[in-house]
């Protein structure tokens, strides 16, 4: 999804929240409770310089802004996959938006709520320091640490955020030294990274190398070959993986607009699924006056 501007211009998606159902809802598995907080909800076309001639950009920000607040309802497949982990490994296929993360929330407060320990692995350094903010409000400070290439904070807590190559040194480590790794549970965010041609390797051997006695919970958008890879981790691993897939699209839909330096917001696509014949005039416009500069050079 783009995030604002590039060079005075660029592409933005707009996204439509639905409910109170997403990843950054924060029930408790059988009783949820409901933690959301009443907003005013927030007019999308304040910010953007809007022509009172254009239909089809007022219908690309309609219904855009905080929605209001409603009750927690976990998913099915949800709720599948949390009962899942109680006896075997989780693969979990879902659209982004969809509420992967709230799985990985809930089994995560069970664990340390009984004392347990367990890892979130995510490929990027700005997914885990995210992450690691987000965990922090949510099961307060002294419970989570990070470990990163750049940060090592509270390393002893009973939540471990980190990279997945940070994951997969410990477990070298941990076969060197003849120790355990210390958790019950493993999460790895963006598992299809398994397919990376570069380093994908790293997921492999995290994987590979991660006890049998520990539940791994893989969390993806984009795995085609959800039960071939699930039949893989089965037979490294000695232990069945289970395959939740939430059915249906993008409970999140995009909006795909370009905004100019002026803030003028115009929808990159018309109503016919076709490039917005207002930006297509504009382009050849832009390439006329190239021209014509270019031969006035010459």
């Amino acid at each position: 999804m783009g995030r604002g501007n590039r060079g005075g211009s660029g592409r933005r998606n707009q996204r439509q929240g639905k409910g109170g159902k997403g990843d950054r809802d924060n029930p408790r598995s059988a009783v949820p409770r409901h933690r959301k907080q009443p907003h005013e909800k927030h007019n999308a076309t304040a910010s953007f310089k809007t022509s009172a001639h254009s239909p089809e950009t007022r219908r690309l920000l309609e219904g855009i802004g905080t929605p209001a607040a409603a009750p927690f309802k976990p998913d099915p497949f949800q709720l599948e996959a949390l009962a899942a982990l109680e006896f075997e490994d989780v693969l979990v296929t879902a659209p982004t938006g969809s509420g992967k993360t709230w799985i990985a929330r809930e089994e995560i407060r069970r664990l340390i709520e009984a004392g347990r320990r367990a890892w979130y692995t995510t490929p990027l350094k700005a997914l885990t320091n995210s992450k690691y903010q987000e965990f922090s409000a949510e099961f307060g400070a002294a419970k989570v640490g990070i470990l990163t290439g750049d940060r090592k904070e509270n390393s002893e807590a009973p939540l471990i955020v980190g990279t997945t190559e940070i994951f997969r040194n410990q477990l070298f480590d941990a076969l060197r030294g003849g120790a355990e790794v210390r958790a019950d549970l493993v999460v790895l965010d963006e598992a299809h990274y398994l397919a990376d041609e570069d380093r994908g390797h790293v997921w492999e051997e995290a994987i590979i190398l991660t006890p049998p006695r520990i539940r791994l919970l893989l969390l993806s958008a984009t795995i085609g070959n959800a039960r071939d890879f699930a039949g893989w981790i089965e037979e490294v691993r000695g232990v069945r993986c289970g395959v939740i897939t939430r059915p249906g699209a993008r409970p999140v839909p995009l909006r795909a607009a370009f905004l100019f330096p002026d803030q003028r917001l115009l929808p990159l696509m018309n109503d016919a699924g076709r490039l917005n014949p207002e930006l297509v005039g504009i382009e050849e416009k832009h390439r006329r006056d190239r021209r014509r500069r270019f031969n006035d050079r010459h």
